[in-house]
């Protein structure tokens, strides 16, 4: 992740959006501007181009999953999603989308930081696919394999997230294949590797 980063915060909550900006701050990053709903969340990223989005998912005009679809549309933003409560219907959303990284009041700084790292790095890659994939739905997709890929690659080899994901562009790059064609090809031995087992001589 480059240097300190300008981050847009969306925040309906008066002292929520004062929260989340003093923990940007504390983080060594700065405060490009803020937002109170979704419209006004689309607004500001066209006009600042942020390296960064931190959105409630529930405001009064539209969720931050929404906002960050329209912000996408014009520019290409990392974006956090910050909720009251766990959803699977919102996580599932997220991943659909633009979403980067999912958070889950209360929030400390200390979940912020490692969460601004991993948006990041996630929207590396995602760029990274992009650049690979016919169009956004595709690269939508991929990324959803290369995220399996990648759980496999970090379960068997001990490698980080990002090490995951640089060690798929390398196999990709040696291979002459795409990212999505490697993933693929990882979770079909890992399917192999757990289908059922043969059955030794005088078995039932």
């Amino acid at each position: 992740m480059k240097g300190p980063l300008r981050i847009v915060v969306a925040e309906d909550e008066r002292n929520m959006c004062e929260y989340l900006q003093q923990c940007v701050r504390v983080l060594g990053h700065e405060v490009a501007g803020t937002a109170r709903t979704g419209e006004e969340l689309v607004a500001r990223c066209a006009d600042l181009a942020p390296d960064l989005v931190i959105t409630d998912i529930k405001m009064p005009d539209m969720d931050g999953i929404e906002a960050a679809g329209k912000v996408y549309e014009k520019q290409a933003i990392p974006v956090i999603i910050v909720s009251a409560h766990y959803d699977p219907e919102f996580i599932d959303r997220a991943g659909r989308n633009h979403i980067a990284a999912y958070l889950v009041k209360p929030i400390k700084h200390e979940d912020l930081g490692p969460a601004i790292g991993l948006a990041m790095s996630r929207f590396a890659e995602f760029q990274a696919l992009s650049r690979e994939a016919a169009d956004l739905r595709q690269a939508l997709e991929d990324r959803k394999l290369i995220e399996r890929a990648k759980g496999i690659l970090m379960r068997r080899s001990g490698l980080d997230e990002e090490s995951a994901f640089r060690r798929l562009q390398q196999l990709a790059s040696e291979k002459h294949q795409k990212m999505r064609d490697i993933a693929q090809m990882i979770l079909t031995a890992e399917e192999a590797f757990q289908g059922p087992a043969r059955k030794g001589p005088g078995q039932p």
